[in-house]
């Protein structure tokens, strides 16, 4: 079993190494997704930036989730493909609901469509598409639920929504509606709604696409030459407005939040280390400790056989995407006394600003002072010979902060070492 995983682990790291050219996409929605079309929209920027997009969409007039979670041509298309990403857009006002009624009447089918994706491909990455407000609000809805009176208000709510449907699902959020907000603060003469005040103009769609694809690809859109009917001023103008949207804020969308991020600290004792992953969202775990040797346990522990520098990797994957960690820890060696000799002293402890060192007179060959900070990192090292019978060597440690050190001394015939601590006055 080990051998299956770490197998499955480095060939998805092999995979994950090359640029992904292609991506294959479903959209489930509405006439938000269906009006000016803005998968082929989107097909068509990518393509404009060597980017390509499979894609097909189940998007009837008005649907919701909770329709689309029974519809048999929507569970059709879930299932005709390993989909890399699957779009899911409500119908256009009820996440602006109330939160009492978008939780009865929203969410659990929203965790039904998620679900119904995972089943089918487990690697596959839900995206919510966070709508935009009524360019005047709701004026239906209004009188019932204030917040819905203004383009703000309902924008404001769906925003929620959609993050809120983010966090239950451990899925991606697309922040068209947040995009629309900035562009209309910034330029509200570029009229993104059609005259329903509704759906999306050209420039609407455009922008969403734009929003998609800086989401779906994690690079700018700014600059690809695919401009629909829009003017290149125009184009260039929406195009910075998702990117900024976007890029400038990933965690703030979830966007890369719930896949595999290696982290991992360590201990040491000598020559022996602990190492603790503090992974998130990975299932498989391959440590290269930089001697030749390897470890897929959680929390390995590991002799080093030598001192020296040494590259730790930590590899971790959830079986679909990887990440890698690399840090360098400090093995020094292990102290060797020769018990004849008289020994080596150091004060004050604790130290401050300065240690003085004082040498037996029998020692008059090179010494090497290093001193380490907790985590095995060498933090100091001075050469000192002894010359003229001066026995003592005033060290400046003013430099080093507050803490625990471990001070090691090496001359040609002994090595010791001292723990001790800097405390400031």
């Amino acid at each position: 079993m080990i051998y299956t995983s770490l197998v499955l682990l480095l060939s998805l790291l092999i995979i994950g190494g090359a640029q992904a050219q292609k991506k294959k996409i479903l959209f489930i929605g509405n006439s938000y997704t269906y009006v000016n079309d803005l998968p082929n929209t989107l097909y068509q920027l990518a393509l404009s930036g060597e980017d390509t997009i499979q894609y097909d969409s189940s998007a009837p007039g008005g649907y919701t989730f909770e329709q689309h979670a029974v519809y048999p041509a929507t569970l059709a298309k879930i299932t005709q493909d390993n989909w890399d990403y699957v779009i899911l857009q409500e119908q256009s006002q009820l996440p602006s609901f109330p939160p009492d009624q978008v939780e009865v009447e929203v969410y659990p089918f929203a965790r039904k469509l998620d679900s119904l994706i995972h089943a089918n491909h487990f690697c596959s990455q839900t995206m919510f598409f966070m709508t935009w407000g009524r360019k005047y609000g709701d004026a239906i809805n209004c009188p019932y639920y204030p917040p819905l009176c203004s383009f703000e208000g309902m924008n404001q709510r769906l925003r929620e929504s959609y993050l809120e449907m983010g966090v239950m699902n451990e899925a991606e959020v697309a922040p068209v509606g947040a995009a629309w907000q900035r562009s209309r603060m910034a330029d509200s003469t570029l009229d993104l709604w059609s005259s329903d005040y509704s759906h999306p103009s050209v420039a609407g769609t455009y922008l969403t696409a734009c929003v998609f694809y800086s989401s779906v690809y994690k690079k700018p859109c700014t600059g690809l030459p695919f401009i629909s009917s829009l003017t290149a001023a125009q184009a260039l103008f929406l195009q910075q407005i998702a990117d900024s949207t976007v890029l400038d804020s990933l965690p703030n969308w979830y966007i890369g939040e719930f896949v595999p991020q290696a982290a991992f600290s360590w201990s040491s004792n000598e020559n022996n280390v602990n190492f603790y992953n503090q992974s998130t969202h990975a299932s498989l775990t391959w440590w290269n400790f930089g001697d030749g040797n390897t470890s897929t346990e959680l929390n390995p522990t590991h002799e080093f056989s030598n001192p020296g520098t040494f590259q730790i990797q930590l590899i971790v994957s959830d079986s679909c995407t990887t990440d890698t960690i690399t840090q360098e820890i400090q093995i020094y060696p292990t102290l060797v006394f020769k018990t004849s000799l008289p020994k080596i002293e150091i004060f004050p402890i604790p130290f401050s600003d300065q240690i003085t060192i004082c040498f037996p007179a029998i020692i008059k060959e090179l010494s090497i002072i290093r001193i380490y900070s907790p985590d095995g990192k060498k933090v100091l090292e001075k050469e000192w010979q002894i010359q003229n019978n001066q026995l003592e060597h005033k060290l400046n440690t003013s430099a080093l902060p507050d803490g625990i050190y471990l001070i090691q001394i090496i001359t040609k015939t002994s090595c010791e070492s001292f723990t001790s601590i800097k405390k400031s006055h």
